[in-house]
């Protein structure tokens, strides 16, 4: 796996995991991310929120792919670290913005907003390491 590779070859914190861990984990998330803005958009579609509900949904889920061709693809540690810290922001905003309307997809996003939270700091110090 070339992100693999790529990924091993940057200074990495000590608390860095193995580069394995990244595909069971966001495979895992990115079922609960389906589940979560299905079901946001399924209440935009049916007129039970605003488009203002859905807006950070959207916006998390463009950072949230364009993380891996910024970060392995154009190789560029700044402009990822950038995008994780918009993933970051977009997601808290997403959660913020639904609870009100449907608590559980705030709920099943707090594993992915832990692993988010963990991915940022481990970005900002693959990045300040590797600068």
């Amino acid at each position: 796996m070339e992100n693999a590779s790529q990924y091993m070859e940057w200074i990495q914190p000590s608390f860095a995991p193995p580069a394995w861990l990244f595909g069971p984990v966001w495979t895992i998330l990115y079922i609960l991310i389906a589940i979560s803005f299905g079901y946001v958009a399924y209440l935009y579609y049916k007129k039970k929120i605003s488009w203002v509900v859905l807006l950070p949904f959207a916006l998390n889920l463009l950072f949230n792919f364009l993380f891996t061709p910024i970060q392995f693809g154009l190789s560029s540690l700044w402009l990822a670290t950038i995008d994780i810290l918009l993933v970051l922001g977009t997601l808290i905003w997403s959660m913020a913005a639904i609870y009100p309307y449907a608590k559980w997809v705030t709920f099943i996003n707090i594993p992915y907003a832990l692993w988010v939270g963990f991915a940022t700091v481990l970005q900002i110090s693959i990045f300040v390491l590797n600068v």
